[in-house]
């Protein structure tokens, strides 16, 4: 197998293959799978169904030990395709407290960040075409 990322590649449906490509994807691609879904309100307000995660966006645990939890998000890794949030943190056995990363396709955006002017540029855009 090649180690250089390929632009063609479509999809597989052999899982190394698909690990491959998220490990080996460069980083304005790995910043598109940091993409969740908004919530009802927010869908209805904005016109869209997902939208990428930035800090400090307010976000609702759908899935694992978590569930039903919100929290800021407080940390961002693009490399790892990881999010942590403010507030859930994991007990190690020798007692230091760890935070816990997420998969953006455990969470649902509860509340926007909106003081990047970029992301309100996009989201006004967005409600013009409705």
């Amino acid at each position: 197998m090649k180690q250089k990322f390929s632009r063609k590649w479509k999809a597989s449906k052999q899982p190394r293959k698909q690990r491959k490509y998220k490990a080996k994807a460069p980083l304005h691609v790995k910043h598109k799978m940091l993409a969740t879904h908004l919530s009802k309100e927010l869908r209805k307000k904005h016109g869209k169904r997902s939208i990428t995660l930035r800090k400090d966006d307010v976000v609702k645990i759908i899935r694992g030990t978590f569930k039903g939890k919100q929290g800021k998000i407080s940390i961002v890794n693009m490399k790892k395709i990881r999010v942590y949030i403010e507030g859930i943190q994991r007990t190690r056995k020798d007692g230091t407290k760890v935070n816990v990363p997420f998969n953006p396709s455990n969470l649902i955006i509860v509340e926007l960040n909106l003081d990047d002017k970029k992301r309100n540029k996009k989201l006004r855009r967005r409600e013009g075409e409705k």
